[in-house]
């Protein structure tokens, strides 16, 4: 056998997970089209904003803009009077590390009313977040925030449990600041189909919460 023929073979696998990245890639970016917008005032009303979480914190200390984009984009949402109410969910399974009450105080600084607010400790994932928006708070229509590339993936995830939930777009990052979080984001795109083949559900049930 010739060392091109064993080269060409052994690149096989490589050539395989690719493609299967970029299929993923583009299959939720597909679906996802005409679902967000990026414009307050185009979007339409609904009784409830879907916040999913990130750390308010960067590993340097600094604010995360993610986080605070995603929180300047439900406040508006709310100010425009485009949801009643807001749930912020995210992960809460350390003592000292508590995304939904972060994102619960800094909506209340920016003048939504504490009482508007509901918190999800178990949104430990994007799908735990989206499957509990419907199976705890009974949401199966509504608005979901987070930047572009993350909204795109979520509402696939909506639209494969038969939700029939929407997008709103907040401020992205510039590229280099976003550049590993991008590159997460191709790989969790293949962990979404991997999930649904599974059957994958949330790791928390839990009682039902009434928005009102």
């Amino acid at each position: 056998m010739s060392a091109r023929r064993i080269i060409l073979i052994a690149l096989l696998p490589l050539v395989a997970v690719v493609a299967l990245i970029f299929t993923c890639d583009g299959i939720i970016r597909h679906s996802a089209k005409g679902k967000y917008y990026t414009d307050t005032a185009s979007v339409p009303p609904r009784k409830a904003a879907l916040v999913l979480g990130t750390s308010s914190r960067l590993v340097n200390g600094r604010p995360n803009p993610y986080f605070t984009y995603r929180i300047e984009a439900a406040a508006d949402l709310f100010h425009a009077g485009k949801v009643e109410y807001i749930v912020v969910s995210g992960d809460n399974r350390q003592l000292s590390y508590n995304e939904p009450r972060e994102m619960k105080r800094a909506l209340i600084a920016a003048g939504v009313p504490e009482k508007v607010i509901f918190m999800d400790f178990a949104g430990f994932r994007t799908l735990d977040s989206v499957v509990r928006m419907n199976s705890i708070f009974s949401q199966s229509d509504f608005i979901i925030v987070s930047q572009r590339f993350h909204i795109e993936r979520a509402l696939y995830l909506a639209k494969s449990r038969g939700l029939n939930a929407i997008g709103y777009a907040a401020r992205d990052v510039s590229v280099m600041s976003g550049f590993k979080t991008r590159c997460r984001e191709y790989f969790a795109r293949v962990k979404t189909f991997i999930d649904l083949l599974t059957h994958k559900e949330p790791h928390f049930g839990g009682e039902k919460i009434e928005l009102q």
